[in-house]
């Protein structure tokens, strides 16, 4: 039994053992806005108790000042910036540095981040060979998660992390050089001479340009599609303490170098239930096939036949703020592409009945980010393999900022979660001859 009491000191939580009336008290901490949180750091010292919580879906890990989420609210903030806002007027990098530093830049500081950021995407002349000794076939995420990790051996100069300085230059080259590597990932997967960045363009531009330019011809990234990659990028750059990012804190608690921490977070992105949704939105459309099939598919969802990817969202009960806003640059994505693709037509059928059919409406399955990005990435000309690329390359300014935070926090220490232990009592061993 437990109950919630107020003192003049604070709140606090009373537990209470049944059988022997013992009491032990918590304390209660309230943060900025969001549930307030048990402090149960001396549970097993005071009660010999662990608590058991599967997937750490009512255990804060940490506390952090970077993302905060109001799922039954569809609220996400930045730093406190609303995601709405910093879509529709910021940039990627404005967003990079408010995610880092804590506020959106001046004038000044933006233009010195802007400029770190770009004189740091070009990566190790070396490293393209390195690439060499994958298969042409090799999923780009399995590449990702070899050559992030190899960073480490190429830039030494940065993996102290108890300098703030070379901290600070580990996460900057991770920013510039992610988009350089998923280019570099893309274009070996196709066969194609990898193509250098360019410190003339801007970030989305800059990293579209490398993915389809060829050197036989000159390229020019439409400023629709380079805006619709800014806002893939601000859209996915961090989402509070998710799985991939939860990994690269428990890395990062070990001491280790800022490199292996992401391609930890890349390895736990790489996952079907983390990264791969926007994937199965389009494997999705693929079964459903052609447009007639939609009714038949729609009854099949209704009867749990099939499963309906791309809507509703394991945080946001009420809506995905960030899908209004990708279903903006879709429309607008497609609209300058002039694209004709069936699996298209189905999609934005389907979101037609999902948002009229009162089954859809009472349960609360809106199209979330997934469902558009997907759409957006397959018109621009991204295969498949390359989608969670993508979205490693946006979250890689989440999980540097998260990585910095923890790093900078006086009481940070080693990760060790506990277990409920289910197996075998301690029993006696028996010699092979003698084992019936």
């Amino acid at each position: 039994m437990a109950d919630k009491t107020e003192t003049s000191s604070g709140k606090t939580f009373t537990l209470t053992n049944d059988q022997t009336g013992d009491k032990w008290v918590l304390p209660v901490f309230d943060g900025t806005i969001g549930p307030a949180t048990i402090d149960i750091r001396s549970l097993y010292e005071d009660t010999g108790h662990f608590t058991l919580d599967p997937s750490f879906t009512s255990t804060a890990s940490c506390k952090s000042r970077i993302t905060f989420i109001d799922g039954d609210k569809g609220i996400l903030l930045h730093r406190g910036y609303n995601i709405k806002d910093l879509a529709e007027k910021s940039s990627f990098l404005e967003v990079a540095y408010a995610l880092l530093y804590g506020d959106l830049p001046n004038q000044k500081s933006y233009a010195e981040f802007s400029k770190n950021i770009t004189y740091h995407t070009m990566v190790h002349e070396q490293l393209q060979f390195f690439f060499r000794g994958f298969r042409r076939d090799a999923h780009p995420m399995a590449v990702m998660c070899g050559v992030v990790g190899a960073l480490a051996a190429f830039y030494h100069d940065s993996l102290d992390i108890s300098d703030p300085k070379q901290r600070e230059i580990s996460a900057h080259r991770l920013i510039a050089k992610l988009p350089t590597l998923a280019a570099m990932a893309f274009k070996y997967s196709i066969g194609q001479p990898f193509i250098y960045p360019r410190n003339d363009l801007g970030f989305a531009e800059n990293f579209l340009h490398m993915c389809f330019a060829v050197p036989a011809e000159p390229y020019k990234v439409s400023p629709i599609l380079a805006d619709a990659m800014d806002k893939i990028l601000i859209l996915h750059a961090d989402h509070e303490q998710n799985a991939s990012t939860s990994t690269v804190r428990l890395a990062g608690s070990s001491q280790a170098n800022p490199f292996a921490c992401i391609a930890a977070g890349i390895a736990s992105l790489w996952g079907p239930a983390h990264g791969g949704a926007n994937q199965a939105v389009l494997e999705m459309l693929a079964e459903i096939g052609t447009k007639d099939r939609i009714p038949e598919f729609i009854q099949g969802v209704k009867d749990k036949k099939y499963r309906l990817m791309g809507f509703g969202h394991r945080v946001y009960k009420n809506f995905d703020p960030r899908a209004q806003i990708m279903k903006e640059t879709c429309d607008k994505v497609l609209a300058e592409l002039g694209v004709t693709d069936p699996a298209l037509e189905i999609a934005m059928e389907l979101e037609r009945i999902a948002l009229s059919d009162p089954y859809f409406i009472e349960r609360k399955l809106y199209p979330n980010v997934d469902f558009y990005s997907g759409i957006i990435l397959k018109a621009m000309g991204f295969p498949v393999s390359m989608f969670t690329v993508l979205f490693a390359v946006a979250r890689t300014v989440g999980w540097v900022s998260q990585w910095k935070e923890m790093m900078e926090e006086p009481s940070n220490r080693i990760g060790r979660p506990r277990q409920l232990y289910t197996g075998a009592a301690q029993r006696d061993y028996v010699d092979i001859n003698k084992r019936t």
